[in-house]
């Protein structure tokens, strides 16, 4: 369509805005063409539509929620791979075994993952435990280069997830130059047959999308939750984030999914100390905090408001919203991981790597609820609320990053649900107990 043809159709004036602090690409700023003013669509079509993409809203251009290379170590024993998070979590030997049983990671920005590169991680890291080195099936492209997020979540999807057919479900093409999303969960929705688990390390500013469209995509979330489907985002890295909106004037700054109420986000831990791999911290970079758009969900006001009643050195409520959603649900590890990528050893970091972790785990908790001839767990919150036994509760670690130019502080880390860490990170004996009684 001609951009004189969508002005009238929306009655509105488009005009190309361009940000000069981001590269697009190399020697290219991000350029992008957008209405200056509010569009208006006749009032039987308004009835029809959620709402029209890529007239009001810009991307977000600052950090993606992806793995940072992280420092290597000279040796690799100290840092993180698939038999420390074994031992840590208590998963020991522990596989799956239900061939009904299925899992998934989500991908998108053009993140393909290297099925030789998950064959030789297989073939360094998984000598402790029984698993498979192949994907089940790809769903969307997957060719070109590896990326490291889609590598980091095969890699750790299926060793926790261990012996667990797992599927590659990659989302090509953009919304706003950003994730679609909405595409993504429509398309699940449409599709028959789904994994039960869903392992995704992506997301935005809830501020560079709109409402409408946010709301549209938790309604496909809904959907996606009555149907047994368990749905797990990483929380990001950036901290309780930090929106300067005028010189002096600074807000925390929400991500989208992270703070949707329909689905599980995963926040970040680290050990205390480089040799040890007894105690975790909370990670200052895991992203946490209370949405601007949605409101707090039943099953979790009374945890989260403990935490704000009884918690010291709280940020001043003028940065956030104790009345909205507040995010990460659970954590585990985001530190030192060593992942394969090009036939090479690399080492990340992020809560990108800690999502797939947990979506094992409780890939590992529906494999025993299938084998017993029960339901799989399906939408999780309700069920991680009413069962905080089960997670290892981390109370030591600075509090997460925010507006460090200001030297603002985010939230503190405090025993039971905090901002940074959620509840904890998961110890699978108990996890799979309280799995078994669930629904009983």
């Amino acid at each position: 369509m001609s951009v004189k043809s969508a002005e009238r159709l929306l009655e509105t004036e488009f005009c190309y805005f361009e940000h000069e602090e981001s590269l697009y690409a190399v020697g290219e700023h991000l350029v992008i063409t957008r209405a200056i003013r509010e569009y208006s669509v006749p009032t039987k079509i308004a009835r029809m539509l959620d709402f029209v993409g890529g007239v009001l809203r810009v991307p977000n251009v600052s950090t993606r929620q992806q793995p940072t290379p992280a420092p290597a170590e000279k040796d690799f024993r100290y840092g993180v791979h698939p038999d420390t998070l074994r031992k840590r979590y208590n998963v020991s030997e522990n596989v799956g075994s239900n061939p009904g049983n299925v899992q998934a990671t989500a991908q998108f920005l053009n993140q393909h993952y290297s099925a030789a590169d998950l064959k030789e991680f297989m073939r360094f890291f998984g000598k402790g435990f029984t698993h498979l080195t192949e994907i089940s099936k790809v769903i969307g492209p997957n060719s070109g280069k590896p990326g490291l997020e889609a590598n980091l979540d095969v890699q750790y999807l299926m060793s926790l997830g261990a012996n667990i057919t797992t599927v590659f479900w990659s989302t090509g093409g953009l919304h706003e130059k950003q994730e679609p999303f909405l595409e993504w969960a429509i398309t699940l929705t449409n599709t028959t047959d789904l994994p039960h688990v869903f392992s995704v390390s992506y997301g935005d500013v809830e501020r560079s999308l709109s409402p409408e469209y946010m709301t549209r995509i938790n309604t496909e979330f809904q959907k996606l939750g009555l149907r047994g489907i368990s749905i797990l985002f990483a929380s990001g890295d950036d901290g309780a984030g930090c929106h300067n909106f005028n010189d002096t004037a600074y807000t925390f700054e929400p991500q989208y999914p992270a703070s949707s109420p329909y689905v599980t986000t995963v926040g970040g831990t680290q050990f205390t100390a480089i040799f040890s791999d007894v105690n975790e911290e909370g990670n200052d970079i895991s992203g946490g905090g209370f949405s601007n758009q949605f409101a707090m969900p039943k099953w979790q006001q009374e945890t989260v408001g403990k935490y704000l009643n009884t918690t010291a050195n709280l940020p001043d409520a003028k940065y956030f919203n104790p009345k909205m959603r507040a995010y990460p649900d659970v954590s585990a590890m985001s530190d030192d991981f060593w992942i394969i990528i090009d036939r090479i050893l690399m080492n990340v970091a992020g809560t990108s790597a800690a999502t797939p972790t947990v979506a094992g785990l409780v890939s590992m908790a529906n494999d025993a609820r299938l084998n017993a001839g029960k339901p799989v767990l399906g939408f999780l919150n309700p069920f991680i609320y009413q069962n905080p036994q089960i997670f290892f509760d981390v109370t030591l670690g600075s509090p997460s990053q925010a507006c460090w130019l200001d030297d603002l502080e985010g939230y503190p880390v405090a025993e039971g649900w905090d901002p940074v860490t959620g509840f904890g990170t998961p110890d699978y004996n108990k996890l799979i107990a309280a799995a078994m009684q669930y629904y009983d």
